[in-house]
C-alpha cells in the first residue's frame, strides 16, 4: 500500500484585527519622524553621544565656575579699590570740617565788625551833643531805652475761621483769626501817632526804617521771621500812650478785629520797659535841626551802658 504525501491547508492566516486602520497603525509604530530622528542621532554624534543629563550636569558645573570666577574677581577688586575710597572719604571730610571752621571765623569777624560799626555810629550820633544827640539816638534806636509806657499783646484767635469775606478777603493768610502784617503796621502807626517815643516787637527794636512784611503765614520785621503772640513795648507815658491809642482810629481797628474775628488784645500800663538797640542802624542824611525841633514828651532815657538808679 503506497503512503501518501501529508496534506497541506491551503488556508491564508487570519487577518489582523486592527487591518481596516493601517493609517493608524502606521501613525503608532511610527509616531517619531525619520527626519527628526536622523537629527537626533546626528547630534548625539556631533556632541560625542554623551548622555543628555551628563551635558546638563557638565553645563551647570561650568556656569557655577564661571559664576566663582566673577565673584573672585569682584571680591579682589573691591578689596583693592576700599583703601581708596576710604581715603578720598577722610580728605572730603577733613575739607569740609575746615570750610566750616572758615566760615565760623569768617561769620565772627562780621559779627565782630558790625559791632564796631555801630558802635562808631552811636558815638557819632552822641557827639553830637546835649539832649539833641540824646534825642536822635533815641529816634535812631542806636542806643538801647529805658523808662515808662505800655505792653501791648497781639495774638491769633483761638478758633481761627476760613472764609467769611470783609476787609480781610484779599490777605494771603488762609485763616481769618490770624494777625496779618499790615495789623501789625496799624498798631505800630498808631502807637507812633499816639506819642510813643521808642517800640519793639517781640525784642525787635524799630526804626523809622523798619519794614513789616509777610512771607507766607509768617510776620518778618527787618526781615526777621516772629512767632505769635506779638509783644509791643512802646516808651512814652503809659497812661496817656494808651488812653490815646484806644481811642485811635487804629486802635478801633484792633478792637474791631477782636469782636470780628476773635483775635485776642490786650494793654496795660508799664512803670518800667526796656528797649533793646537796633541790631542795624543805616544812616542816610544827617541835617542840623533847630534846638527845639523833634522834642519828644522825654519820658524815654538812653541807656549808656553805666547803669541807671
Amino acid at each position: 500500500m503506497s503512503q501518501q504525501p501529508p496534506i497541506r491547508s491551503t488556508a491564508s492566516p487570519p487577518a489582523r484585527p486592527d487591518a481596516s486602520m493601517s493609517l493608524l497603525t502606521n501613525v503608532m509604530d511610527h509616531s517619531l519622524d525619520e527626519g527628526y530622528a536622523e537629527a537626533a542621532a546626528r547630534r548625539d554624534a556631533e556632541e560625542g553621544g554623551l548622555p543628555r543629563t551628563l551635558r546638563a550636569k557638565l553645563g551647570l558645573a561650568a556656569g557655577l565656575v564661571l559664576a566663582a570666577m566673577v565673584v573672585t574677581v569682584g571680591a579682589a577688586q573691591a578689596r583693592i579699590s576700599a583703601p581708596v575710597v576710604a581715603k578720598e572719604r577722610e580728605e572730603l571730610i577733613d575739607r569740609i570740617n575746615d570750610e566750616t571752621s572758615a566760615a565760623d571765623a569768617l561769620e565772627d569777624t562780621v559779627e565782630k565788625l558790625r559791632g564796631e560799626v555801630g558802635e562808631r555810629q552811636r558815638a557819632a550820633l552822641r557827639s553830637l551833643g546835649g539832649d539833641q544827640g540824646a534825642r536822635v539816638a533815641l529816634v535812631a534806636g542806636a542806643t538801647a531805652v529805658h523808662g515808662p509806657g505800655v505792653k501791648l499783646v497781639v495774638d491769633d484767635a483761638k478758633d481761627t475761621q476760613s472764609g467769611g469775606g470783609g476787609p480781610r478777603e484779599s490777605s494771603g493768610f488762609s485763616d481769618k483769626g490770624r494777625v496779618r502784617d499790615r495789623d501789625m503796621q496799624l498798631v505800630v502807626n498808631g502807637l507812633w501817632e499816639s506819642g510813643a517815643e521808642a517800640i519793639a516787637i517781640n525784642g525787635q527794636r524799630l526804626t523809622s526804617l523798619s519794614a513789616i512784611r509777610a512771607a507766607g503765614d509768617a510776620i518778618l520785621v527787618d526781615n526777621r521771621p516772629l512767632v505769635p503772640p506779638y509783644t509791643v513795648l512802646a516808651v512814652g507815658d503809659g497812661k496817656k500812650l494808651s488812653t490815646t491809642f484806644e481811642k485811635s482810629a487804629d486802635g478801633q481797628y484792633l478792637h474791631s478785629l477782636q469782636e470780628s474775628f476773635g483775635i485776642r488784645t490786650s494793654i496795660s500800663d508799664q512803670e518800667e520797659v526796656r528797649l533793646p538797640a537796633a541790631p542795624s542802624l543805616i544812616v542816610r542824611t544827617a541835617e542840623p535841626q533847630a534846638a527845639d525841633a523833634g522834642k519828644g514828651n522825654g519820658q524815654g532815657t538812653a541807656d549808656t551802658g553805666k547803669g541807671t538808679s
